[in-house]
């Protein structure tokens, strides 16, 4: 028998039960006689039966996945973050479809919809900006969704971040402490909000707090990416900056081997604090100091807030800001 027509009706034939029977085994109903349950489980394991979820979810209108959107999976940061819901995921069985969205606008709302088509039971969303597209997805949608590591200025989806207004502006803050005047902020897109509404407004906050100017020519934007860093090393030495607060790692390790490669030694001659503290702040040589954030935890967070939701409960806080920190390491004189 082909194992890809295998039904439930099959399975109940050849242990000559009811399907009731076999689906109260499938879904780990206790009240199933030992015997009876051994039975159906090696008939299952003989015929190689799997069950649909889509199919089972039909009837109880859940289907026991989720999706999970991520913006790059080969970024350390969301990867991590993904880890957190996956565990989390686990414990409470649900599985997980994993979608890769590109950060690209229209491609992450096609995403979602094909989430939804799968009838997921509820959407976990991580990226750096929420396009209109995206937004109007969540709201027609009829499963709930939970932000992680993604920002929501109107406060209409629950999230789990950092305070990354004051994660930046206290790491700002050390680069003005240790004598540094011309501080860049490298980033990616200003279109993003969590860069242009929250990350650079942490910026200008230490600087206002400082009494210096804020200089436009100092910030600096280009792709998340490690060769997008690289190649933005000639503009940071084009400017007067002498250090440099930088939003993701793999833009940080980019910065940092392009400088070295120019002939800037850093520390010495620039301080660099990257912003996630993923593995890739201690495979650089330096070292980056960074700010920390409870990676693992947020995704998880974000899982257990998602679990609540698709159970009808009422969360006590919609918006979780999880506790950051920062490390110091090589990149910085200390």
């Amino acid at each position: 028998m082909d194992k890809q027509t295998v039904t439930i009706y099959d399975v109940a034939r050849e242990a000559k039960v009811s399907m009731a029977t076999v689906s109260r085994v499938v879904n780990g109903n206790a009240n199933v006689k030992q015997e009876t349950k051994e039975k159906v489980e090696e008939v299952i394991k003989r015929l190689g039966y799997r069950p649909n979820a889509v199919a089972r979810g039909l009837a109880s209108r859940r289907t026991t996945t989720i999706g999970v959107v991520i913006p790059d999976v080969t970024d350390d940061y969301f990867a991590e973050l993904a880890r957190g819901i996956d565990d989390v995921a686990q414990m409470y069985h649900y599985h997980i479809i994993l979608a890769n969205s590109d950060e690209a606008g229209t491609k992450e709302a096609q995403v979602i919809d094909n989430l939804l088509s799968k009838q997921v039971d509820g959407v976990i969303f991580m990226g750096n900006m929420i396009s209109d597209a995206v937004r109007e997805e969540m709201v027609r949608a009829d499963v709930p969704f939970v932000l992680a590591g993604t920002v929501d200025r109107t406060g209409v989806q629950p999230s789990v971040n950092i305070d990354y207004v004051s994660a930046i502006d206290e790491a700002t803050a050390r680069l003005i402490k240790a004598g540094h005047k011309n501080i860049s902020f490298i980033s990616g897109p200003l279109t993003d909000e969590i860069n242009s509404e929250y990350k650079l407004m942490g910026y200008k906050n230490a600087l206002t707090v400082a009494g210096y100017d804020y200089d436009p020519a100092l910030v600096l934007s280009t792709g998340y990416d490690y060769q997008s860093g690289y190649k933005l090393a000639d503009q940071v030495r084009n400017t007067s900056a002498t250090a440099a607060i930088v939003v993701s790692d793999e833009m940080a390790a980019g910065v940092l081997n392009g400088l070295t490669d120019a002939g800037v030694r850093v520390p010495e001659e620039f301080e660099i604090i990257t912003n996630n503290d993923s593995k890739l702040a201690t495979i650089t040589r330096p070292q980056l100091s960074s700010i920390t954030q409870p990676m693992y935890d947020l995704g998880a967070v974000a899982m257990r807030m998602l679990t609540k939701m698709m159970e009808r409960e009422e969360l006590a806080v919609k918006s979780v800001i999880l506790p950051h920190g920062y490390v110091e390491r090589d990149s910085t004189k200390g």
